[in-house]
């Protein structure tokens, strides 16, 4: 039984209907469905905490997807849960990917600003400056960047740019 048949969620039950509708009426390859079918049950066993589960599924349908931009979502999914993990590493990695293949993706950019971030953070506590300072200009080059995208988002890093003097005065990174 796949996961999608699993659900007890009513708007994940309403999502799972509705998304089988469109993939039988949109004229789609067989493994473009199928590398839906993972993917939608990689999101949903990722919004249960069922991070193993959700990286089976996302594997899967990258191994499938071949389309750029549907795939940065699916790296960009995989950044989400290893960053999840704490793995800031391979998440930043993932990340990166997704931008490669999707240089819109703004919430990809803002996690790889949250990761600098916490990376400056933990320098600063350790008093290495020249790090912390490195970290932190990284965020801020990632959050410019992701604001630019997305202008009325990310209220919080638009505080934090702007009170560590790091805000551009016209915006651009």
């Amino acid at each position: 039984m796949s996961r999608s048949q699993k659900n007890d969620n009513f708007i994940d039950k309403t999502f799972t209907v509705l998304a089988d509708i469109v993939l039988k009426v949109l004229p789609t390859s067989k493994e473009e469905k199928e590398a839906f079918c993972y993917y939608r049950d990689g999101m949903s066993a990722q919004s249960e905490g069922e991070y193993a589960e959700a990286l089976e599924n996302y594997y899967e349908a990258l191994g499938l997807e071949e389309d750029p931009y549907d795939r940065s979502y699916i790296l960009y999914n995989i950044g989400l849960i290893y960053a999840s993990n704490g793995e800031h590493i391979k998440a930043l990695e993932y990340y990166h990917k997704a931008l490669e293949l999707n240089s819109k993706l703004p919430q990809a950019l803002n996690n790889i600003a949250v990761i600098y971030h916490y990376q400056g953070v933990k320098a600063s506590e350790k008093h290495k400056k020249d790090i912390s300072k490195s970290m932190f200009d990284k965020a801020a080059s990632y959050w410019k960047q992701a604001i630019f995208l997305a202008p009325n988002n990310y209220i919080e890093a638009q505080n934090w740019l702007k009170t560590t003097g790091r805000q551009a005065i016209d915006n651009r990174f």
